[in-house]
């Protein structure tokens, strides 16, 4: 593996002997493999240092921000990201309607209803119903979100981020060919194709979770332009190449693949429909196959971290401490943090029962880390709004008009709406804005699209109430109605508005939300950052598994409506919590820069006044800028 190093155009002069070098160099070795490096921008010394093509002062002031030019191995690792989403969102759309319905009669035998006109019939394969269904895709999910956090720090403190990845795409493999087994014609028909397909779900959870958590920090590791420059363009105007805006045009890259991949399901959804399983998996393996290819050919070129340790083990020992000698009960309350510190533990002779591994600043970082990411907690609160607690919306669309239109591929929607979305908001929408005089900062943002995807929630209790009063099986209308047409006379194309509602409130939630965290948290706690809303995430696909029994007839209207009304509360409560954050955001933002303002907020990448510490993170983990999307 190739260590970073540093940018040859940058030509940096570093004054290798000064004192503040020494000091800084003596911090960062424990936490430094041999070879390896920090980046300049959060060295301050070699920022206080000349360099060529350093800003003065007045330039800094007055010169417009640009992105830099992007690594072509920067695109290379946005087309694995998109083999990767393709395949796991070819897949995910599947599990509800085959677990859920059973083998359509009239069927070709592959699971596809029979192509007749005006049969409603859906695809279908083990028929284990809806509960059972929904445990499974809730389940799926939260193994998805909840061992990242493992295979994160694993990749930190031991391995390295490219092995995991390799890891993560053979465990792929595996997954992708025992669900094409499943597929099979005499397994479906003699009931046996639940043993390969439960382990090919479960085994493919345990792949993206390899992947998820390491493949967009290794992306922002390729940037090398660490620090900013004054360049001529072509038209003759001097400007500064900013990293921080290199970073936002390669997130704003990586979002966009992401949901193009997400956008894949529409190919599987129509397959299952028209032709069989065996073809709506066999396109997701098709879409991975790429991978192993791409890392081979990747791995000498890549700019690669060695492990360093992470930063995560300390921060549960600090909160162990915490807990232990103040209690629950100073949660939020002042001083409940000063327990951990090791100063306050020798001031009490405790030594012996509280070791400690860190410094007074590392307790202050895990504090201002928890308030920057105290947005986080709403968030589960609209993913239950994007699709309904649990896997209600795809029961939803079992009881409507289909028409000969797949019912799964209603649910791409919401990635459509992102892929149409964002360079509306990005270039016309948040221009306009700018140019009117108003700032609408990330937490406006955040709470518009709370209210959102509230909005969409209530659309989709609006549909499933009309769906009951109209199904020939009233309330019962998604437990394999079998009388007349067996849905109710509503279009499923209605469905679409919920699901695009639910898609851009994640544009005006998901992107700001990582901006402000990241520009509050110190560097060396964003893998503790990506932690924190990979629980909340988690949370919400856990609730969504708890209430499997009440995710069927009759009670799907009050799934969709209870988060409609709690969200649309929470909205109105987080406003009034965070507002202030908006004025704070705008000193940090500068309003002549050159910012791709679906990051919601400036200063991201380095140090500013928010996230200054003293504790270098190892250089492995200094990109942890990871879940940019819960459909990462």
């Amino acid at each position: 593996m190739a260590f970073a190093e540093k940018s040859p155009e940058l030509n940096l002069k570093l004054s290798a002997d000064s004192p503040d070098n020494i000091n800084a160099d003596m911090e960062k070795m424990p936490r430094t493999p041999p070879g390896d490096h920090h980046a300049a921008y959060l060295d301050s010394h070699t920022m206080d240092d000349h360099y060529e093509g350093k800003p003065t002062e007045e330039d800094l002031a007055t010169l417009r921000r640009i992105p830099g030019n992007l690594p072509i191995m920067a695109y290379l690792i946005c087309i694995v990201e998109f083999c990767e989403r393709a395949s796991y969102y070819g897949v995910q759309p599947l599990i509800s309607n085959y677990v859920n319905r059973k083998m359509p009669d009239g069927g070709n035998g592959w699971g596809a209803p029979p192509n007749t006109p005006g049969d409603q019939q859906t695809a279908g394969a083990l028929g284990l119903g809806t509960v059972v269904a929904n445990a499974v895709t809730q389940s799926f999910s939260m193994l998805a979100y909840a061992l990242p956090l493992f295979f994160g720090w694993l990749a930190d403190a031991r391995t390295g981020r490219f092995r995991i990845i390799c890891w993560g795409v053979a465990v792929f493999g595996v997954a992708h060919v025992l669900m094409i087994v499943a597929g099979a014609k005499p397994l479906l028909e003699n009931g046996t194709a639940k043993a390969p397909y439960f382990l090919s779900v479960y085994i493919l959870a345990i792949g993206a979770a390899m992947f998820k958590p390491n493949v967009s920090p290794l992306l922002l590791d390729q940037v090398t332009q660490t620090v900013p420059i004054v360049v001529t363009t072509a038209t003759g105007e001097r400007v500064i190449q900013d990293p921080e805006a290199t970073t936002e045009r390669v997130m704003l890259w990586f979002y966009l693949v992401i949901n193009i991949g997400g956008f894949m399901g529409v190919a599987t959804s129509y397959s299952e429909k028209y032709v069989g399983w065996w073809l709506a998996f066999l396109i997701p393996l098709i879409l991975y196959l790429p991978l192993p290819f791409l890392l081979w050919f990747l791995y000498k070129r890549l700019i690669l971290h060695p492990a360093g340790g992470s930063d995560l083990p300390n921060v549960f020992r600090v909160l162990s401490i915490c807990f232990r000698r103040a209690g629950l009960r100073k949660i939020g309350r002042h001083g409940f943090w000063e327990y951990a510190k090791p100063s306050n533990i020798a001031a009490a002779h405790l030594e012996a029962a509280y070791p400690t591994r860190w410094n007074d600043q590392f307790v202050d970082d895990v504090r201002r880390t928890f308030q920057a990411t105290g947005i986080f907690c709403f968030f589960p609160i609209q993913y239950l709004n994007d699709n309904g607690i649990g896997g209600a919306a795809s029961f939803l669309s079992t009881m409507l008009e289909t028409n000969g239109v797949p019912n799964d591929v209603i649910s791409n929607f919401n990635s459509l709406s992102i892929i149409a979305a964002a360079p509306i908001l990005n270039y016309l929408f948040y221009p306009a804005l700018r140019r009117a005089g108003i700032h609408y900062g990330p937490v406006a943002r955040i709470t518009t699209g709370l209210a959102m995807s509230s909005l969409g929630g209530a659309g989709y209790a609006i549909l499933n109430s009309y769906a009951y009063k109209l199904s020939p099986c009233g309330e019962y209308g998604s437990s394999d109605c079998a009388i007349g047409t067996g849905v109710a006379p509503i279009s499923i194309w209605w469905l679409a508005i919920p699901f695009a509602v639910g898609g851009v409130s994640e544009l005006f939630i998901n992107v700001p939300a990582y901006g402000i965290a990241y520009s509050r948290a110190p560097v060396n706690m964003r893998g503790l950052v990506s932690a924190i809303n990979l629980f909340t995430t988690a949370v919400a696909y856990a609730i969504g598994l708890a209430c499997s029994s009440v995710i069927t007839d009759p009670y799907l209207t009050w799934d969709f409506g209870g988060p409609a009304i709690v969200g649309g509360v929470l909205s109105v409560v987080f406003y009034f919590t965070f507002r202030h954050i908006d004025k704070e955001e705008y000193v940090l933002s500068k309003p002549n820069d050159y910012k791709l303002e679906l990051e919601g907020t400036g200063s991201v990448v380095g140090e500013n006044q928010f996230n200054k510490t003293t504790n270098k993170p190892a250089p492995i983990s200094e990109n942890e800028e990871m879940m940019i999307s819960q459909k990462q």
